[in-house]
């Protein structure tokens, strides 16, 4: 018999995937836990809608994603951090420095999202990637001067 998952079950689909199941283990696993409904019409078309609206939801936090990138391509970052000789700063720019400059700047991250290899010990300019989206990563132009 064809089924509708509800839920995740292992080994078998992610929720809203038609699956052919046996009548005895729908019957006697899968319904009474709330992991699988009867594919009926009704069910199947409501688990279309789900999965229209879904993805209707992840094309726009995609598009607000590449906009705010976009956004922040343009947006200078500046440090200034007291360096000794060769150019090397006292301390390091962290990735929790970053995203205090711009919560400054109005943009509001989490630390974990921006993606720094190490921390920056020397003067410059450099290229920060921050995780905005699975798919969607900016690129901040980040100028490390001397104080």
């Amino acid at each position: 018999m064809k089924a509708v998952l509800c839920r995740a079950v292992s080994g078998l689909g992610e929720p809203g995937d038609v699956v052919e199941v046996s009548p005895g283990y729908f019957r006697n696993y899968l319904q009474p836990r709330g992991l699988a409904a009867e594919a009926t019409t009704k069910s199947l078309a409501t688990v279309q809608r789900s999965k229209d609206q879904e993805a209707r939801s992840e094309a726009r936090e995609r598009r607000d994603a590449t906009q705010l990138a976009e956004q922040l391509a343009r947006l200078p970052l500046r440090l200034t951090l007291k360096a000794g000789e060769n150019e090397r700063v006292f301390g390091s720019v962290t990735a929790a420095d970053i995203a205090e400059k711009l919560r400054v700047a109005g943009y509001e991250f989490d630390k974990r999202r921006i993606l720094l290899e190490e921390p920056i010990k020397r003067l410059g300019l450099y290229t920060v990637h921050i995780k905005l989206h699975p798919e969607v990563e900016a690129k901040v132009k980040v100028l490390v001067d001397k104080e």
